[in-house]
């Protein structure tokens, strides 16, 4: 049995992110598998907590949520100009991977679901590649519609995964499992994202050093002009980090 390990929440802007590294973060999701309960895991980024500010739904299913994820280098900064540090940015491309580790050496089983078709079954076979041993029981791409839901919930069912990643972005990922986490029958749903894009190699991760400099969303952008919309949540989540910091001074 694992021991669980204390999380210590912070608040930004309203929401909650959990003060994790990546091995703790680890340690917590085998606590949840092994305990056979379901936990909704999310991964908090600066888009994640802008959307919360004007939804409800949304910003309740991240507070209740059994750990959040600090996924995002706007969100270190954040927590540290208001005066709450936290310990280190926790992706969820990485944390699956992570994940995918631990379960091929403890036989814990997974189920990947959601983004574009195939590319389940293509990160389904870079994980089985890179984690020899890894079971994975399940790939299905679909969509979070309510009119598949019941239909996905039953494949799942089925399979009898102990950790689900549900890639149909936020927030619908997150509102689709908070919605069926109860009748899945899965310890562990986490919304992934575009992880399934970056592991199976359908989408290229910025290099390292430009992770380390805080401008992955730079180079994301640069190969995707497209997402120009959804990176105006930055400096919205900036201007709102400041308002809160002067409100509090």
């Amino acid at each position: 049995m694992t021991c669980m390990k204390a999380i210590t929440p912070q608040m930004v802007l309203g929401v909650r992110v959990d003060n994790v590294n990546y091995d703790q973060a680890l340690s917590l999701i085998e606590g949840f598998v092994v305990s056979g309960t379901p936990h909704q895991v999310v991964t908090v980024n600066p888009e994640f907590i802008v959307a919360a500010q004007s939804d409800d739904e949304f910003r309740n299913i991240l507070n209740a949520s059994s750990l959040a994820l600090p996924d995002g280098v706007g969100l270190l900064w954040a927590a540290r100009f208001l005066g709450r540090p936290l310990q280190e940015r926790v992706t969820g491309t990485d944390t699956v991977q992570r994940v995918a580790a631990l379960a091929a050496q403890k036989d814990y089983s997974l189920f990947l679901l959601g983004a574009a078709p195939g590319v389940a079954v293509a990160t389904a076979a870079r994980l089985c590649e890179t984690y020899p041993g890894l079971r994975i029981v399940g790939t299905h791409a679909g969509s979070p519609a309510l009119g598949e839901e019941d239909e996905i919930v039953h494949l799942v069912q089925r399979a009898q995964p102990d950790i689900l990643f549900v890639a149909y972005g936020a927030p619908q990922q997150d509102k689709w499992i908070a919605r069926n986490l109860e009748r899945l029958g899965v310890p562990v749903a986490m919304g992934v994202g575009g992880a399934f894009n970056f592991i199976s190699g359908r989408a290229k991760r910025a290099p390292r050093w430009l992770q380390r400099l805080g401008l992955e969303w730079l180079h994301r952008l640069y190969r995707e002009p497209w997402r120009w919309r959804r990176m105006l949540a930055l400096p919205k989540f900036v201007g709102l980090v400041v308002r809160e910091r002067l409100t509090r001074n």
